[in-house]
């Protein structure tokens, strides 16, 4: 494979990680989005030392874990503020973050991940409403 594919399956991996991430850390968008960088980065560094791809691994760990993570911690924060639980939501995200560990191997669907992702949050985000009604629209007042 070339240096392309290697490229991608970096962004991938630092996708998934920014996802796995923004799962599991509690703190403010801006926050989650560095550190599902510096992941990314790191797995970056992984994916050259096995694969040699220069400094494009390294970026496209940075931009995937990045913008994975800001993406998927809006996602987050939006179905805690809708009344999802902690751990539940954690737990569907971290599922969703090891589906994107493995969709990172399929060749150029790493590149696919690191850009889709903040474009279904920011998506997302502009059409949900406050918090789900369940059966409070049933109850007369």
């Amino acid at each position: 494979m070339g240096a392309w594919y290697w490229i991608g399956v970096a962004a991938g991996l630092g996708a998934a990680a920014g996802v796995l991430l923004a799962g599991a850390i509690r703190a403010a968008v801006v926050v989650v989005a560095v550190a599902g960088a510096a992941a990314g980065a790191g797995l970056g560094v992984l994916v050259d030392v096995w694969q040699p791809g220069s400094w494009g691994d390294i970026g496209a760990g940075v931009a995937g874990g990045g913008l994975a993570a800001f993406g998927a911690a809006q996602i987050v924060a939006g179905a805690l503020r809708r009344g999802g639980t902690r751990f539940g939501t954690a737990a569907l995200v971290a599922g969703a973050g090891l589906v994107a560990a493995v969709l990172a191997w399929a060749p150029a669907l790493g590149y696919v991940e690191a850009v889709a992702l903040p474009l279904v949050a920011a998506r997302l985000r502009r059409r949900s409403p406050e918090r789900y009604a369940g059966l409070r629209t049933l109850a007369k007042d």
